[in-house]
């Protein structure tokens, strides 16, 4: 199998299977249709054409299909992109789904006893006992958080994703309290483990690995208040004090109200969690766009709106 990482400018891909995770009809500037595509293996994805969809060559598929795809690999704007030839839809038996589901570099197992672990560093009675209910009491809860991506496409949007980037940011967190004695660390480490715990219900499982519904309408954020107050509820005598600032941890993660945030940071703890947040987000991306364009071959890759900047890897 030529899978997408491996793929260089000129190459020929002959009978190969990917997960075809978008499709659109466009016009182009002489208004003639096209097919834009995005196709997925478990080592990314990559943009594809059909310049000519009347083709004999170009059968019937539709998004979220496994397709059998002829193209050539070309170059745009330092990204790789496959020039389609011939499509169709694969046959059962001639793919396995795992070979189409991007996964995280770390063992899942080994992430989430490291988040155990985290879980019995938290001393405070009440932050604990949420911690495990959310995290260990809730199996079904669990099953999902481990598998579950922290975005669609951005950072982290692979299975396992969510957990890897939770501990990052949690990590984070554990380094800032070595160093800023005033940081609660309890309170800390307690929201880093729960940010992002609303992406669970807000994206859908893989192979989708989009936006539901309740993710449309609500946001992560708000998702996952609602499933930190219902373990609140369940804790005897949750200090009323302590639960408004655990709250406000989560709902002030983004940092700026244009960023989804319902509140800026009034505390501390708030403030360095954003911080944590933002850092992980945005190296990670970078790192991302970094490995997809090694294939390139180029040290300047181009304006990326994400940054706002024309980036260019570091000489090694």
């Amino acid at each position: 199998m030529q899978y997408i990482e491996s793929l260089r400018e000129g190459n020929r891909v002959v009978s190969q299977i990917y997960l075809c995770k978008s499709k659109n009809i466009q016009l182009t500037k002489a208004g003639k249709e096209y097919g834009n595509l995005i196709f997925q293996d478990k080592t990314g994805t990559i943009e594809a054409k059909i310049w000519d969809l009347t083709s004999p060559g170009i059968e019937d598929f539709e998004t979220m299909d496994y397709v059998s795809v002829e193209a050539d690999v070309t170059s745009f704007n330092n990204n790789l992109q496959l020039n389609v030839k011939r499509i169709r839809l694969a046959r059962s038996g001639e793919y396995e789904t795992s070979d189409y589901l991007p996964v995280s570099k770390y063992n899942t197992d080994d992430m989430y006893k490291e988040l155990e672990n985290i879980i019995q560093s938290v001393k405070n009675t009440y932050l604990n006992a949420v911690l495990k209910k959310i995290f260990i009491e809730d199996k079904d809860f669990a099953d999902k958080f481990k598998y579950s991506s922290a975005a669609k496409s951005v950072h982290h949007s692979f299975v396992g994703g969510l957990l890897e980037h939770s501990l990052s940011v949690t990590r984070l967190c554990i380094h800032y309290c070595s160093k800023y004695k005033l940081l609660n660390y309890d309170l800390l480490i307690t929201a880093a483990l729960l940010h992002d715990i609303g992406k669970t219900v807000e994206l859908s499982a893989f192979p989708e690995n989009d936006y539901t519904d309740e993710g449309q309408l609500l946001g992560h954020i708000i998702i996952g208040l609602d499933i930190i107050s219902k373990a609140i509820s369940k804790v005897d005598k949750f200090p009323p004090t302590l639960a408004n600032e655990l709250k406000h941890c989560i709902v002030a993660h983004h940092g700026e109200l244009e960023y989804g945030s319902p509140k800026k940071p009034a505390l501390i703890e708030a403030m360095a969690l954003n911080l944590a947040d933002n850092t992980d987000a945005k190296l990670q991306t970078f790192t991302e766009i970094i490995e997809a364009s090694n294939s390139v071959g180029k040290e300047w890759l181009g304006y990326n709106r994400f940054f706002e900047s024309n980036i260019r890897k570091t000489h090694m």
